[in-house]
């Protein structure tokens, strides 16, 4: 029997038993704000030239028009969309950055969930691998010179053993960095457009309010007495 790296019952205990063990140790949610970590880092990443082309004609009315008179336009964004609703609602640059802040957290804690899971996976591969390697073992006959079988034991054997590493060391580690580079990209690129955004229309925003609703009034300097 001619040793073969393609194995469907080695490949079956490998990477089968990673993503079982890995959704029992993880859980499904974890392992879903992996799938869309993964999904975010393969798609065309944000740009921050694409969020200030998508932000110009609204920062143009606003400075035309101030921003008490100016319309929200829908964003495809909707992180964007929701940071800017909050600008149109408050009026306050520092209620802009806290809800870009908002959702640059929970961009990150999804990321950061992803990462952990796909390191918790790439440590278990390799140990399915040897696991696999066991299996075959065992199904050595005792009968050594029956030479096909036992070809066919220590190759699935040798075959567990280096899909747990492929998978671990070309696969898995692999992913768990990309996800953690594209998360930080998207993350500079998101803040070079809020940086922007501020920048634009910080000159144009009404005075800032009290707690009441009604603007903060300027404080006025006492007059100076003459001894």
């Amino acid at each position: 029997m001619a040793l073969t790296l393609i194995d469907g019952t080695a490949a079956l205990i490998v990477f089968g038993g990673t993503a079982l063990a890995t959704v029992l140790r993880c859980g499904l949610r974890e392992v879903a704000a992996t799938a869309r970590a993964l999904a975010r880092a393969w798609g065309p990443g944000y740009s921050a030239d694409a969020g200030r082309a998508e932000l110009a004609p609204q920062v143009r009315e606003i400075r035309a028009e101030g921003l008490l008179r100016a319309h929200p336009r829908k964003l495809d964004d909707r992180d964007l969309a929701e940071a800017t609703e909050v600008l149109f609602h408050t009026r306050s640059l520092e209620a802009l950055v806290k809800a870009h802040a908002r959702h640059s957290m929970a961009r990150r804690a999804e990321a950061e969930t992803g990462v952990r899971v796909l390191a918790q996976a790439s440590e278990l591969a390799p140990v399915f691998g040897m696991a696999g390697t066991l299996v075959a073992l065992n199904r050595m006959p005792a009968d050594l010179a029956t030479g096909d079988a036992v070809t066919g034991a220590i190759g699935m054997a040798v075959v567990t053993t280096l899909y747990g590493i492929l998978a671990a060391n070309l696969v898995l580690a692999p992913l768990a960095r990309w996800v953690e580079r594209a998360a930080e990209r998207e993350e500079r690129e998101r803040q070079v457009v809020i940086d922007w955004l501020s920048e634009q229309v910080g000159a144009v925003l009404p005075p800032p309010r009290d707690g009441r609703g009604e603007p903060r009034p300027e404080p006025r300097s006492e007059p100076r007495r003459v001894a």
